[in-house]
């Protein structure tokens, strides 16, 4: 695999994982777009009928790691060609496998809700999961791959 589509996935990586953060750090404001209510964006982006994970205790630490994930994956795709680095090449590729095996499991579950072999408490959940949020955690878990290992 030739540097350029290592950089290429590594970016799209990045950029989701930055755009992610955003989100997160947005809601951490107590601003719901897109939904309508704490409880309506509850369902469809977690499948509970709960607000309380919408506090800002949980959305910034997750912003923060959404972001730490993306700096991750940038300084590897920009360490490729180096040869000196910050921070140790082992770690770099630790945590990028950490990102991968994080996006895998999302996906996995994903699939889980999909067949429905887990209740899906929310029809918009169950719809945004199928047409989104699986099939993007599965291309990006492909994409943390190739910069890892290719």
């Amino acid at each position: 695999m030739s540097q350029y589509v290592k950089e290429i996935a590594g970016i799209l990586v990045a950029a989701v994982l930055i755009a992610d953060g955003l989100l997160h750090a947005y809601w951490a404001t107590g601003r719901l777009w897109p939904a309508q209510d704490k409880l309506s964006l509850a369902q469809a982006v977690l499948n509970i009928n709960k607000t309380r994970s919408f506090r800002p205790a949980f959305l910034v630490p997750l912003a923060c790691l959404l972001f730490c994930g993306a700096l991750i994956v940038l300084v590897q795709i920009h360490a490729l060609g180096m040869p000196e680095r910050l921070i140790p090449g082992s770690l770099l590729q630790l945590g990028i496998v950490a990102i991968a095996i994080g996006l895998l499991l999302r996906g996995l579950a994903g699939i889980v809700w999909v067949l429905r072999l887990a209740a899906s408490r929310s029809e918009l959940f169950y719809k945004l999961n199928l047409i989104v949020y699986t099939p993007l955690c599965l291309l990006l878990f492909a994409a943390t791959v190739a910069v890892a290992f290719f």
